[in-house]
């Protein structure tokens, strides 16, 4: 896709700040060797690693811990034809730094689920990329 008027490339700062705008994302991973997409709420950290709170044992943390995984965000208007998505490529990992652990339970997202025995998932941000369209005009 060629950019034009109507649309762009996002730089790394641009996609972090569209992120942190919206708070459901979607979780791209693999399961049973076939790809996978869950809808999560989600939050970034200081280093702009994507951060998602769930169960120790769910089938997300699982399937992620220590695994590449994307993540994707975006934002539509569909009378205006316009928005953005955001995708966040990198190696996902259970917290386990007991201090990190500690920081992030007083600040960070909390799941829209019942979780128990609650664990953060990190998504590291190795590569940052999107793309905004502001408002076409399909000709017939």
């Amino acid at each position: 896709m060629h950019e034009t008027d109507a649309f762009r490339t996002l730089d790394r700062q641009d996609c972090l700040r569209l992120l942190a705008k919206v708070p459901v994302g979607r979780v791209v991973y693999t399961r049973q060797a076939l790809p996978a997409v869950l809808p999560v709420n989600f939050s970034l950290d200081e280093d702009a690693s994507v951060l998602l709170y769930t169960s120790a044992g769910s089938e997300l943390a699982c399937a992620i811990d220590g695994v590449v995984v994307a993540f994707e965000a975006d934002e539509f208007t569909a009378a205006t034809r316009s928005g953005w998505s955001v995708v966040v490529t990198g190696r996902a990992a259970v917290v386990t730094d007991p201090a990190d652990h500690e920081r992030l339970a007083r600040t960070e997202p909390r799941s829209w689920m019942p979780v128990h025995d609650g664990v953060f998932l990190r998504i590291e941000s190795e590569l940052v990329t999107g793309r905004e369209i502001t408002g076409t005009r399909i000709t017939r």
